[in-house]
């Protein structure tokens, strides 16, 4: 999963997502981290009847930098759900149960980043009630 969502992001926007060889490698480090962490929220999808993995999500709480009033948000850093299974409610439901969770551990807001050409992702983010906020702008040398 972490491959496709990777091979995704770089279709998307190979500025920006200009990955090393074998990125699913360097994210099973970090990947393992979070899990570990009382500091994040990583959610998994098990199909019932074949034992595979359906879908994941992956969070954590961040630091903002010393000079905003908000001293800490939870940034949702990937979401992916195998195309055999979309259009059945699992990320939305992904998505707001670490809504809930964030929301338990006294997080007072939740980022994330969307491509710009991702309709779809900015439909389903949009219908668990995030906003626009900022548009990042990149320019290559």
């Amino acid at each position: 999963m972490v491959t496709k969502i990777c091979a995704l992001h770089e279709s998307l926007d190979s500025a920006k997502h200009g990955f090393l060889p074998h990125p699913e490698q360097r994210y099973e480090q970090w990947l393992t981290r979070l899990a570990n962490s009382e500091r994040s929220v990583f959610l998994v999808l098990v199909s019932e009847n074949q034992g595979q993995l359906v879908a994941f999500l992956v969070a954590a709480i961040e630091r903002e930098i010393p000079i905003y009033r908000l001293q800490e948000f939870a940034f949702i850093h990937d979401i992916w759900v195998e195309p055999e299974y979309r259009q059945n409610g699992i990320a939305r439901q992904m998505v707001m149960l670490s809504v809930e969770r964030f929301h338990q551990m006294g997080i007072k807001q939740i980022r994330l980043d969307t491509a710009v050409a991702n309709e779809a992702s900015r439909r389903l983010f949009a219908s668990c009630g995030f906003q626009l906020s900022i548009i990042e702008m990149l320019r290559e040398l």
